[in-house]
């Protein structure tokens, strides 16, 4: 992830003075225990299979990640000059780290996977997000999810 000071404009302006909802609630924060706890993930990758169309450039979409995906098949489709590519070319975990959660699961840490994750294209204005983050929650609730690992690129 770039530091805000090493991005260069106008990029740097544009991501400093996005504007930021409020909200006038706030989330629920209770639960279970992480060892009894279904997780999810979230990342913000744009993350697609092998052959699928690319997200478009400052898409508010959402696209969801089965569980199931080898992880030779998941692709970044984030593009930025912001930041360097090499570590998740070697290692999807890197930015969905599926393995590892399903590594915890086995050892007892947390309650289980989630058969679905989802991902969404950084930089992306929140406003124009709105029914995508809509849409992941109720598709995080109907699969029993109450732990979400956010992956932000």
């Amino acid at each position: 992830m770039a530091r805000l000071e090493d991005i260069p404009e106008p990029t740097r302006t544009a991501a400093r003075d996005i504007a930021c909802p409020s909200f006038e609630s706030t989330p629920f924060v209770g639960g279970p225990a992480l060892s009894k706890r279904r997780v999810a993930l979230v990342s913000s990758a744009a993350l697609i299979r092998r052959g699928d169309k690319p997200f478009p450039v400052g898409s508010g979409e959402h696209r969801a990640v089965p569980a199931s995906w080898p992880t030779a098949d998941i692709l970044v489709s984030h593009v930025s000059i912001n930041f360097d590519r090499a570590g998740y070319q070697r290692d999807i975990n890197v930015v969905h780290p599926i393995d590892r959660l399903h590594d915890l699961a086995a050892e007892g840490a947390i309650g289980s996977v989630a058969q679905t994750h989802f991902s969404v294209m950084g930089s992306t204005d929140p406003a124009a997000m709105a029914s995508a983050a809509d849409d992941i929650a109720q598709a995080l609730h109907a699969d029993g999810v109450d732990a979400v690992l956010l992956c932000p690129v």
